[in-house]
């Protein structure tokens, strides 16, 4: 058996910067890594943006080899034992541990249709390896999803010079998530930049047709594409915690020490459910803040350090020429409120439940993330007039 002091199972963002904690806290102490990924931690968002224009596929890595850190790479663990503190991986393989950190991730959402490989699902740097090398030789791509990921992914191809069409059963691009006048812009945008956009359009089969692919929508129109991929979220490895015992509930559930169920386990990153201070609730965010600063927080109490997290991430992303910044919780079915400097191109757009802000969305906007943080936080009424010129745009 192999032994360590301080154990992780995932080889993400949160695994990197637990270990740069760890290893500061404790530089005696024995730290190990497992992850199911052959390639050591790495930087994730450039998988969707700067890779696809002209970041170099090296700046991508994370320092993890340097730390001292052991890292068993292209190992799946099946069995954790909370009373014997132990580890198996999918070689049988054991590992002990004094502290365990739990940061599985989260898996892509697969379509029910596809029982083959027609289909890239988007998560990894395995997965942009596969997308640019198909990418060299093909040309008509389709993207199914609207959201975070297939947004980024038809604009990155787009600007690449492919022609993309874009799939997704919402009314417009990101609608869950944004207002919906500014969802319809987008399509309008996304168009413009040369992105056929088929909203309203769920897809429900998939067949080979020469080289390339023909989709098949639910009402029974069809597309052709070269290639074919999909971004339609993910879900938590939850599996390996919930067979030991560990309480889930959208995710490993930990207090606020990032401690789960078990003190001596903890968990960080995509898959831990934690308690955000600025919302008052039990939440769980899969974007990079979160998994840096969850997995050094995570890495600072491991090794000993008293901890209160009290972190409230912000995500970020890049669309073509548009950006944004938001904070707190993005949800269209809440009220609306928008404060727009140049309409779609510049401006804030306030959610509201009960008169009181709970997320911002800063659109082109930045600098602003700490100021919405605590508008969110100081939990006032407002009427929509109040938020106008409330944050600078």
């Amino acid at each position: 058996m192999l032994q360590y002091q301080y154990l992780i199972v995932g080889g993400g963002m949160s695994a990197d910067a637990a270990v740069t904690t760890l290893v500061a806290g404790d530089p005696q102490g024995k730290v190990g890594i497992i992850s199911a990924e052959h390639d050591p931690p790495y930087d994730r968002p450039p998988l969707s943006k700067g890779l696809w224009k002209d970041m170099d596929l090296g700046s991508v890595w994370r320092e993890t080899s340097r730390s001292g850190a052991t890292l068993h790479l292209g190992r799946r663990v099946e069995r954790l034992d909370v009373e014997e503190k132990t580890v198996v991986d999918d070689e049988g393989q054991a590992y002990g541990f004094e502290k365990l950190l739990l940061v599985t991730g989260g898996r892509p959402r697969r379509l029910p249709f596809d029982d083959g490989n027609d289909i890239i699902y988007y998560r990894t740097l395995a997965d942009y390896r596969q997308l640019a090398e198909v990418a060299e030789e093909k040309q008509r791509f389709a993207v199914i999803g609207g959201g975070f990921i297939g947004s980024e992914l038809a604009a990155a191809l787009a600007m690449n010079g492919k022609e993309v069409v874009m799939l997704f059963p919402e009314h417009g691009i990101s609608a869950l998530r944004f207002p919906g006048d500014l969802a319809e812009f987008l399509n309008s945008y996304y168009g413009e930049k040369g992105v056929t956009v088929h909203g309203n359009t769920r897809v429900v089969g998939i067949a080979k047709e020469g080289d390339g692919h023909v989709l098949r929508s639910e009402d029974g129109r069809e597309f052709s594409a070269d290639a074919v991929v999909a971004g339609i979220g993910i879900e938590a490895n939850t599996e390996l915690a919930e067979s030991a015992g560990i309480e889930t509930d959208n995710g490993i559930v930990v207090d606020r020490a990032l401690r789960t169920s078990e003190p001596d386990i903890f968990a960080a990153g995509d898959v831990a459910a934690f308690y955000d201070p600025v919302l008052r609730e039990r939440r769980r965010v899969e974007h990079e803040d979160n998994a840096l600063n969850m997995g050094k927080a995570a890495g600072q109490a491991m090794a000993g350090e008293p901890l209160i997290y009290d972190h409230s991430p912000y995500f970020y992303s890049d669309l073509f020429d548009l950006g944004y910044e938001a904070v707190g919780e993005l949800d269209s079915q809440l009220e609306t409120v928008s404060d727009w400097q140049d309409e779609f191109h510049k401006g804030i757009v306030y959610y509201l439940k009960d008169k009181r802000v709970r997320g911002v969305l800063l659109w082109n906007v930045w600098g602003q993330v700490e100021a919405a943080l605590e508008l969110i936080a100081q939990g006032n009424a407002f009427e929509p007039e109040e938020l106008q010129g409330r944050l600078p745009r």
